[in-house]
């Protein structure tokens, strides 16, 4: 899981996340990854609007977020 988080952050894309929260609650993220510290990384949410740090052993998924761009026809 580590190295796909690392892949995304020098890529800089945004990715879907599902992650388990203290508590034992399930949620679905958008986040940017800022930076990537030991066990746990920094990222932007999207869904909360603010900074949040997230623990690796806790994210279930990651997926890329792709920007597709349609044709003008």
């Amino acid at each position: 899981m580590k190295e796909q988080l690392i892949k995304a952050m020098q890529r800089n894309q945004l990715i879907d996340m599902m992650y388990v929260s203290k508590s034992g609650e399930v949620t679905k993220r958008r986040i940017k990854i800022i930076k990537l510290v030991g066990d746990s990384f920094q990222s932007f949410c999207f869904v909360k609007h603010a900074k949040r740090t997230f623990i690796i052993d806790n994210v279930l998924a990651v997926l890329p977020v792709l920007n597709k761009e349609r044709e003008v026809v």
